[in-house]
């Protein structure tokens, strides 16, 4: 298997760390050395003797921790450093990379960096953190054993994993009442609002998101993808492949030959990466048959990235511009 079309997708156990499943939604954590816990989006409420000081995380949701100043010790990445939007420009000196391959975590360089909290996002199809899911090596399931593991849900409203880091670093006893925190949330809501405003202005505006691949084109399914379910229910017209595949409900398969069964006035192209993705799909012989393709009727898709109100802001504003210009006759 591989990551979340990530392709277009040890050591002994800290002995003072304790993983609670209270079921509790209680997120709130004391100052200085008291007992802290926050709430993971598998149910589970994670508790610790302290706030956690060694933080390894996978790498786009280091992101929702570096905005807020928590900086992990260490973080893997899923498909290298280009596929990772969120922390461009980020300041990543101090950092571990224990991972540069989805599923191949060095054991080994992780344990020495005794964690005692593991971040990383839960994906409800397959009822697992990002990193650990059926097809990762034995090394990496080795570190999922080194500290408890937590994380945003990837399935429903990507505003709500945002809001998930922004309660994560309230327990952190971070005030994100504050000016700079407080404004990046302002401007998001500005953004949602322009958004909302852009869509219902152009109600017959379709929008399909893909992620080329030299051998397939995949289709993104809403319903599992957090950005999709906020665009679809803030009132943009999403196109719902009707056959996701079974065992990866993400994406639908297409081969290039069938790369028109669905068409859109706006092609929302996955961007991480994403010089390389209009690279890749341009070069398919039938890639215009797309009709928002021939047409370059292009615009960037956060696929699984965003952690924080100010990427949300930026690419949130991006499409926005593209659903004001867009040809509403092309599909």
């Amino acid at each position: 298997m591989t990551a979340r079309r990530l392709l277009p997708l040890v050591a002994a156990l800290v002995a003072s760390l304790a993983l609670t499943a209270c079921g509790s939604d209680d997120k709130t954590a004391a100052s200085g050395d008291a007992a802290w816990s926050y709430t993971s989006a598998n149910g589970d409420t994670i508790t610790l003797d302290h706030k956690p000081k060694r933080i390894i995380a996978s790498a786009a949701e280091a992101a929702g921790l570096l905005a807020y100043g928590i900086k992990p010790v260490g973080i893997y990445y899923a498909q290298g450093e280009d596929w990772e939007p969120g922390l461009q420009g980020k300041d990543l000196s101090g950092i571990k990379v224990i991972g540069k391959e989805w599923g191949k975590i060095d054991a080994e360089a992780a344990a020495e960096l005794k964690p005692d909290l593991i971040v990383a996002d839960w994906w409800p199809a397959q009822k697992e953190y990002q990193g650990f899911e059926e097809g990762a090596d034995a090394a990496s399931m080795k570190v999922r054993k080194l500290a408890p593991v937590i994380g945003a849900n990837q399935q429903g409203s990507l505003l709500e994993v945002v809001e998930w880091y922004e309660g994560f670093a309230q327990s952190m006893d971070v005030d994100t009442e504050s000016t700079k925190y407080a404004s990046d949330k302002k401007a998001f809501d500005q953004a949602k609002a322009d958004f909302q405003a852009a869509v219902k202005a152009r109600p017959d505006v379709s929008a399909l998101a893909v992620s080329p691949a030299d051998d397939l084109l995949y289709v993104a399914v809403p319903k599992y993808s957090t950005s999709l379910t906020d665009f679809k229910a803030w009132g943009l017209d999403v196109v719902v492949p009707d056959s996701p595949k079974a065992d990866f409900p993400y994406w639908e398969y297409l081969s290039w030959e069938k790369a028109d069964k669905y068409q859109a006035d706006l092609l929302m192209l996955d961007d991480r990466g994403y010089e390389n993705t209009i690279k890749t799909g341009e070069r398919q012989p039938t890639w215009d048959k797309i009709k928002a393709a021939k047409a370059r009727e292009y615009t960037p898709w956060p696929g699984y990235w965003i952690h924080t109100y100010a990427d949300y802001t930026e690419q949130l504003t991006t499409l926005t511009a593209a659903v004001e210009k867009a040809d509403a006759n092309l599909a």
